[in-house]
């Protein structure tokens, strides 16, 4: 946190001064404005979306559930005047709800595990139509939906139950079938981006990558809690890490490198940090029973990260050269 303060000041002030010299000084008793515009893009890893991230903010509520500790706030406060955001970030987005489809938000709606009384929710225009010519940073955090990765999580619930937590039977199920499901990722990411580009020609793109969730020693996870992964067994959580997580973001990267966008990598600083560590960034199927729903997202910890991150890929691409 220090490192990123002192980066915040050094390179936002250098940011600031250079925008100064090249823009005309605010007249007398006008208020100041932003010098960057940035639009932040992305689904419930960005939005928020559980208790364990903060309130949700809108009013009336639209059903994407952003919060006010996810890491777009977060660096909104941080940031200041230097930069204005425009978050449009929405739980259970999929790629094609930024680039170009409408998304019919769900608020807390989960059955069998929570009913949103709110539900259902108009929808929402397709979240690319709020970057502009002008805008200068774009963030986007996606894929995870367009994997499916919420319903591989519930069939591996459903054919872990009675396991006794032994065997594979999630990875026996759907292994393959993965293959497929990564490409389509890669395919509308790749679209994705050509339409960011078009739509803000001169912006710096960042395509912000998935944290840990699954740690490296699945042993640490217990069997039929359900503040973890409940009845997913052991060897389907390292299935899980090494042939869907980890395979996502390395799609994600990819796509950002051939396009020359920036990829920020939030899983090697997440590690030690999962749904199953003392110290977690990632809550579990509840972060408390039977009341607080969280179907594996990142508390407000986890955004904390996220945030440090991101706000230095901001200010590095906006910094002067």
């Amino acid at each position: 946190m220090a490192l990123f303060r002192t980066r915040l000041a050094v390179l936002g002030s250098a940011a600031a001064l250079a925008a100064g010299a090249l823009t005309p000084a605010h007249p007398a008793g006008a208020a100041p404005t932003a010098d960057y515009q940035w639009v932040a893009l992305g689904d419930s890893y960005t939005a928020g979306v559980i208790q364990a991230a903060g309130d949700t903010f809108e009013v009336p509520r639209d059903g994407c559930e952003r919060t006010d500790r996810s890491y777009p706030q977060v660096i909104d406060r941080d940031l200041g005047s230097l930069i204005d955001l425009t978050n449009v970030s929405c739980g259970a987005a999929t790629i094609k709800n930024i680039t170009s489809e409408a998304q019919e938000p769900i608020g807390q709606h989960l059955p069998p595990i929570s009913e949103d009384p709110d539900y259902p929710f108009p929808a929402v225009p397709a979240q690319s139509e709020a970057v502009q010519p002008g805008t200068d940073v774009v963030t986007v955090g996606v894929g995870g939906n367009t994997l499916g990765f919420a319903g591989i999580l519930f069939t591996c619930l459903q054919l872990g139950s009675g396991s006794g937590g032994v065997g594979t039977p999630c990875r026996d199920d759907l292994a393959d079938n993965i293959p497929s499901r990564l490409n389509q990722v890669n395919a509308d990411y790749d679209a994705m981006l050509s339409r960011l580009h078009e739509r803000a020609p001169h912006a710096k793109i960042l395509a912000v990558g998935y944290p840990t969730v699954i740690p490296k020693d699945t042993s640490k996870c217990r069997y039929d809690d359900y503040e973890q992964f409940g009845s997913i067994t052991q060897g389907d959580l390292d299935w899980l890490r090494q042939d869907v997580m980890e395979p996502l973001n390395a799609v994600i990267e990819k796509s950002a490198a051939k396009r020359g966008d920036t990829f920020v990598n939030l899983y090697d600083s997440s590690s030690g940090h999962s749904v199953c560590d003392a110290g977690k960034w990632v809550e579990g199927i509840f972060t408390r029973l039977p009341d607080q729903v969280a179907f594996v997202h990142p508390n407000a910890g986890g955004h904390q990260n996220a945030a440090d991150h991101v706000a230095s890929a901001i200010l590095n691409s906006i910094a002067p050269s």
